[in-house]
């Protein structure tokens, strides 16, 4: 965030180890996680609601092609939205406020809650839901990427429920899935960031997407779209490979339970070997 809204005029970081080397330097360890409350009150609910959703969805598509995962995955995508973009707005004013000082002087937000609060008695729904638009943009094809890239290297690798290697497999198949999915959108990313953050110093840059994507291209030129990519993408492996194998892992015990259950008298429901 830091490095995709910093002032090309004044810039405070060279790069994702100068940013890191900085935020301790200045503010100590804990600057590393500014924000944090509003992913841990969020990602809870997006986790569930993007793989409950993408897991109906394939199943009233009825079969599971490329493009159905893709289909499924980008529903998925665009209903958590209405979780995803508020929380992310707090995380963006959280981690933008009081950068550079090792003690905040003035604190605008006390937490993630009390900055949403604010925002919504300044500005109602409309500003609790900035970058609503350019969130739905990056995230809808983006799940997408995500789920089609998980189910294709799962099956090229035989990911099996019996491997012994299933584990790495799946950590290796989530981690790429995550790379996949933010390469898709990143721009889109850097547009949402700088909406966001517009109006931190009281001082409004711009009037929407579009003039956001002019002035931003004609101030930096291209490489303003790919502004944090470095630190985005050492932060999705281990994130989505972490997430994916979790929430497969869980099902295929879930799954040999019912299995279980299945072996006493009754109707008998077998489950596929193949995740």
């Amino acid at each position: 965030v830091r490095l995709q809204v910093q002032n090309v005029e004044k810039p405070l970081y060279r790069g994702t180890f100068h940013c890191f080397q900085s935020i301790i330097k200045q503010e100590s360890v804990f600057g590393l996680y500014k924000g944090i409350g509003s992913p841990m009150m969020g990602l809870t609910f997006i986790n569930a609601l993007v793989f409950g959703v993408q897991g109906n969805t394939l199943r009233a598509l009825g079969k599971d092609t490329p493009l159905n995962q893709f289909l499924a995955g980008s529903a998925a995508g665009a209903i958590q939205c209405i979780i995803c973009c508020p929380m992310e707005l707090a995380k963006t004013r959280m981690q933008l406020q009081g950068t550079g000082e090792y003690k905040l002087k003035m604190k605008n937000y006390k937490n993630s809650l009390d900055c949403l609060i604010k925002i919504y008695r300044k500005e109602g729904l409309r500003g609790i839901n900035r970058g609503m638009v350019s969130t739905f943009i990056r995230e809808t094809p983006s799940f997408g990427f995500y789920f089609l890239t998980y189910d294709c290297m799962t099956r090229y690798l035989g990911c099996e429920a019996e491997d012994s290697y299933v584990i790495p497999k799946l950590l290796f198949s989530g981690g790429m899935s995550g790379i996949v999915s933010w390469l898709s959108t990143y721009p889109v990313d850097v547009i949402k960031s700088r909406l966001q953050a517009d109006g931190v110093g009281g001082v409004t840059q711009y009037n929407g997407i579009l003039d956001c994507i002019r002035k931003s291209y004609h101030e930096e030129g291209w490489r303003v779209f790919t502004r944090g990519l470095t630190s985005t993408l050492l932060r999705a492996f281990p994130v989505n490979a972490a997430t994916f194998a979790t929430v497969t892992v869980f099902l295929m015990y879930m799954r040999s339970e019912d299995n279980l259950r299945g072996c006493e008298p009754g109707p008998v429901i077998q489950q596929p070997s193949s995740l």
